[in-house]
């Protein structure tokens, strides 16, 4: 996928072109999805704000500016917003960051039981690790480890400094460091290197 394809794609739905529009969903939803749903441990209401941020994208198309940021920085930045919303709304704290995590990790031996066990026991400290951490901290290590965004990147996305959202990576490594120092002392290393 390269930026003029993104780009050609949004001059037809600018256009009025239903195939624009088609392309653009078809490409990036999976991914917002992605997003919502380790913000918010829930898919119907991952669902929900998914869809929620193409009508929005869509109806204002007109006002992405290309030379500003990338499409999907747009879209990240609508939907980290109606998580925000919702989760505001709804009171969730819960997050799930081990579907993202599960991806990540590697045994040689993984059909062996205490192999299993033990990527088990790593992935339930990750996600109890997670789970307190504040929100802010968790869009933080969602946008960077789960989604591969610069501090650039994920400063529009959140609506702060550059350096404000690497205080917030180097804060959550901090904190899990922490948290998860009676599982061992790489495990962190272990997940984010993996």
């Amino acid at each position: 996928m390269n930026t003029e394809s993104v780009e050609a794609w949004i001059e037809r739905c600018l256009r009025g072109d239903q195939m624009g529009y088609a392309a653009l969903y078809d490409h990036f939803a999976p991914i917002v999805y992605r997003m919502c749903y380790s913000l918010l441990l829930n898919r119907e209401d991952a669902e929900d704000v998914t869809q929620e941020t193409f009508v929005y994208a869509f109806r204002n198309i007109q006002r992405y500016d290309g030379s500003r940021s990338a499409f999907k920085t747009w879209l990240f930045t609508i939907a980290i917003c109606r998580c925000r919303n919702l989760y505001r709304r709804s009171r969730h704290t819960v997050f799930d960051l081990v579907g993202l995590i599960q991806h990540t990790l590697h045994a040689p031996r993984a059909d062996m039981p205490e192999v299993r066990a033990s990527q088990r026991a790593a992935q339930d400290a990750v996600q109890q690790a997670l789970r307190s951490l504040s929100p802010r901290l968790r869009e933080a290590v969602v946008l960077r480890y789960g989604h591969g965004l610069t501090y650039r990147e994920m400063a529009e996305v959140i609506g702060c400094p550059p350096k404000t959202a690497e205080s917030r990576i180097r804060l959550a490594h901090e904190a899990l460091r922490d948290l998860l120092r009676a599982q061992g002392p790489g495990l962190l290393e272990e997940l984010v290197s993996g």
